[in-house]
């Protein structure tokens, strides 16, 4: 690649380009709740969900100072994140809250990337985490559904026109905010049928002693918080 191609290329993932027409935002909305609400549909599409929720474990536990020790994804939909370190403090909370929370604060940061206008470089820049996150993941479906997102993305920002990329990253983001918001109150329903007894919010009850409903509500606030500053930003309202 030359000098000039090098430049062309990093001026269009750090430019900006034009907003979509309203009606592609609100039916890019509508189709990504359309991936979410009907449960034959959510049990596919959640793997998405998983992989932002592992992500959100994984990225927080490097920050704090945790060493990874890898990441698996389940055909079920479930997941899991190795770190090691200090079992209790300040590191191990931060860890343990991110998973729930991290796909509606993706789709927070990526809807205002998208009301700056930076489609390609939202659509590069999930390419390189899931790149980054690949290296991690340590069974053979968790790679298979890995690999084929940051294909989706790859595909995506090379070979399509402005109109489909924009579509494609309004679409994800949307999905992000609106499919945030389901497992917090899936979590609550197990937890009152007397399931899910180890499940983050009960993990960060007993390194806190703050009771696992006050961390569920906090995942339900920042999900519900999310996805209405985010519609905001994508709507342009």
């Amino acid at each position: 690649m030359d000098s000039t191609t090098a430049t062309e290329l990093w001026d269009r993932v750090v430019g900006s380009q034009p907003a979509p027409d309203l009606w592609l935002v609100i039916l890019t909305a509508a189709i990504a709740l359309g991936a979410v609400v009907p449960w034959n549909v959510w049990r596919i599409t959640r793997n998405a969900v998983t992989i932002a929720h592992e992500g959100g474990h994984a990225l927080v536990a490097l920050l704090s100072g945790r060493r990874l020790d890898g990441i698996r994804l389940h055909s079920d939909t479930s997941g899991l994140t190795v770190s090691r370190g200090r079992p209790t403090g300040l590191g191990m909370i931060l860890t343990a809250a991110a998973g729930y929370t991290a796909p509606s604060l993706l789709g927070l940061a990526g809807a205002g990337l998208l009301a700056a206008g930076h489609i390609t470089a939202l659509l590069w820049g999930a390419a390189v985490l899931l790149a980054a996150m690949l290296v991690m993941i340590r069974n053979a479906y968790g790679m298979l559904t890995v690999v084929l997102a940051g294909a989706a993305f790859v595909l995506v920002s090379w070979l399509a026109g402005p109109q489909v990329q924009a579509a494609f990253a309004y679409g994800v983001v949307w999905f992000l905010l609106l499919g945030g918001v389901r497992p917090p109150f899936e979590l609550q329903r197990k937890r009152r049928r007397g399931g899910a007894a180890d499940s983050d919010a009960d993990q960060l009850a007993r390194l806190t002693s703050v009771p696992a409903a006050a961390w569920l509500l906090l995942f339900h606030v920042v999900t519900l918080c999310s996805l209405a500053a985010g519609a905001r930003w994508l709507l342009g309202v």
